[in-house]
């Protein structure tokens, strides 16, 4: 299993957000859709080992499951319509129980560390920042669980949290790269054993 966990320092976390402005009023939610759909889409297919946890403003988090994934499309549009959908279901979502707002997405009332203290149990935590180690360096782990941060920088605690958390800091290349082109270098690392098999 692959898993991604996206942090969306400005993302809404009510419903009442327009479809039609994602890079303004919907705090940069278009970033997050991008996430999502570079972690899930092949070119004719959809990735179903896959998870994305998008942590909304360290309050709700957000999970598209490969397996059960329906009605993702590969458009920003339709993808934030599937996050307000799982908004539109928080008030369901009790403790830390999801609640599944359709096939593959749930919400949870989950900010970023709970988020990283439930699935570091059973899986190695990577860090993708680009003052990390670089990623040929470092052999592909299993089940790997990347953090990455939306347009912003990780806050100074988030900082803290990764650096007492992560198995690995690790980065994808001499430059800095978007967050959504960030997961497809990293599926790609994935793929090919560490770039060393094509």
């Amino acid at each position: 299993m692959r898993q991604f966990v996206v942090i969306g320092h400005d993302a809404p976390t009510t419903a009442d957000f327009a479809l039609d402005d994602l890079a303004g009023a919907a705090g940069r939610l278009d970033v997050l859709c991008r996430c999502v759909t570079s972690a899930f889409f092949l070119s004719h297919a959809i990735r179903e080992d896959v998870r994305v946890h998008l942590v909304l403003d360290d309050a709700f988090t957000v999970t598209f499951e490969g397996s059960g994934l329906r009605r993702l499309n590969p458009d920003e549009r339709s993808t934030a319509a599937l996050i307000r959908g799982a908004l539109e279901r928080r008030e369901d979502a009790i403790g830390h129980q999801p609640v599944e707002s359709s096939p593959g997405v749930s919400i949870r009332r989950r900010g970023f560390e709970p988020t990283l203290d439930a699935l570091a149990p059973t899986a190695t935590l990577v860090e993708l920042h680009e003052a990390g180690t670089p990623v040929v360096d470092y052999p592909p782990p299993t089940d790997p669980v990347f953090v990455l941060s939306d347009h912003h920088d990780f806050a100074g605690w988030e900082v803290d949290l990764l650096a007492d958390r992560a198995d690995a800091r690790v980065r994808l290349g001499p430059r800095a790269l978007h967050a959504d082109h960030a997961i497809t270098v990293a599926h790609n690392y994935l793929d090919t054993d560490g770039f060393r098999s094509y």
